[in-house]
């Protein structure tokens, strides 16, 4: 995997082609942005769990290679909103608007 820029000029026209706002590109995005984040999260934890000790002694905490590895390669990866305006500007993220039936419902 290549290492991207976490910085990244992006063209405004084309984030709000989309939906015809900028605002509401963004507001997609970051939705989107969200949901990356927390798979990421879970996912590391999910593979940090199987180091986790019941030992509650900080002497006997040791350092594991793995772990830390593990840590990192998750460290390199591109930031989710990098990730997520990617995936919108491809077209690749599903997004509609929420009927009045569908706000009715929430409440």
């Amino acid at each position: 995997m290549a290492a991207q820029p976490s910085i990244v000029t992006r063209d405004i026209e084309k984030i709000a082609a989309q939906t015809g706002n900028l605002y509401e590109s963004v507001v997609v995005i970051s939705k989107r942005s969200r949901q990356i984040a927390m798979n990421l999260k879970e996912e590391l934890n999910n593979k940090l769990a199987e180091f986790a000790t019941t030992v509650d002694n900080l002497e006997e905490v040791f350092e594991n290679r793995e772990q830390i590895e593990i840590s990192k390669y998750y460290e390199r990866l591109p930031k989710p909103t990098s990730t997520a305006t990617e995936e919108f500007l491809d077209q690749k993220v599903m997004y509609r608007y929420r009927t009045e039936t569908d706000q009715r419902q929430e409440n």
